[in-house]
């Protein structure tokens, strides 16, 4: 029989090294609590639409927006408007791009609807009717509550709901999203992004729970509305709304974060951290658990590409 010399030094220098991997891949106490004390908000969500022109007019007419900046990229074969109630620098907007010769796109079942507060919502929703917007949901009290609400459809098919709330500081205040495991969506949201958790709210009779995630009070602040509905784990994506785009302080260190979440929740990263050539601005782009996009932005070098002279 042979027998095999065991090298002790050998197997604890082995048993060392694999420690100290395993310590070097976990990350730090520090890092990981950096998402929510960096100072972020929501900037843009970005979605796709058949005409932008016609797009624009409704935006501006029907829901009182201002067109904030628009851009022609030929070259790349697409344009797209910023629109909003503020400026960027302190207020979110959405961005519509338009693909050369694409009039149509599918929505999907897993986007819900963006939102917007205002201090009459039953004006708001005859002010849309007049200029020839679809009201989907008429405005009143929501069922078994006082809260008064209405819907209304875009020329391309995207729902907003209409909130009667006074005075807040951001009109355009929720993006909608489904979701196949709320407990997942928010943890990954609370960890990966800093976002806290302002509220959540079961409707067993209607077989939904929600959760509002965000930056500062639901009042205050644009949330991301995340939708649970009992039974429901998968949604169709479409190939219309994109992505939503959020400040910070240092992408690459909010990429580190996120790939460590992403580990431990799912998801997956689209981007690497590192400027977008020719433009400079430093990004990094990932899908959550359920395939929704978020990209980081380097905030300094977002206000950097508002205030560049054309």
């Amino acid at each position: 029989m042979q027998y095999v010399s065991t090298d002790h030094s050998s197997i604890s220098n082995l048993r060392s090294f694999i420690m100290a991997e395993s310590a070097s891949n976990v990350p730090s106490a520090e890092l990981l609590e950096f998402p929510k004390k960096d100072k972020r908000r929501f900037l843009h969500a970005v979605y796709r639409v058949g005409d932008l022109e016609r797009s624009i007019k409704f935006y501006t007419e029907a829901f009182g927006m201002k067109l904030l900046r628009q851009r022609d990229i030929p070259e790349e074969k697409y344009s797209n408007a910023f629109l909003g109630f503020g400026p960027e620098e302190s207020n979110f907007a959405v961005e519509l791009t338009y693909n050369y010769g694409v009039d149509k796109y599918d929505i999907g079942t897993g986007f819900g609807h963006f939102a917007i507060a205002t201090s009459d919502v039953y004006k708001l929703a005859e002010d849309i009717k007049a200029k020839g917007g679809t009201i989907t949901r008429e405005a009143g009290p929501v069922k078994g509550g006082t809260s008064v609400i209405a819907f209304a459809k875009d020329p391309d098919g995207y729902l907003f709901e209409l909130i009667e709330r006074g005075g807040t500081p951001e009109p355009l205040c929720q993006v909608m999203l489904r979701v196949g495991d709320l407990d997942r969506s928010i943890k990954f949201y609370e960890k990966a992004l800093g976002m806290q958790l302002c509220r959540k709210i079961d409707r067993p009779e209607q077989k939904y729970t929600l959760a509002m995630m965000g930056y500062a009070e639901e009042k205050e602040t644009t949330v991301l509305e995340l939708t649970y509905n009992y039974g429901v784990t998968e949604y169709t994506k479409g190939n219309a709304y994109a992505q939503v785009a959020i400040s910070t302080s240092d992408v690459y260190k909010s990429g580190e974060v996120v790939n460590h979440v992403i580990k431990e929740l799912g998801g997956k990263v689209t981007r690497q951290p590192g400027p977008i050539p020719g433009i400079n601005t430093k990004i990094t782009a990932f899908l959550d658990p359920d395939g929704w996009k978020t990209v980081l932005v380097d905030n300094e070098d977002f206000l950097k590409e508002l205030h560049k002279k054309e």
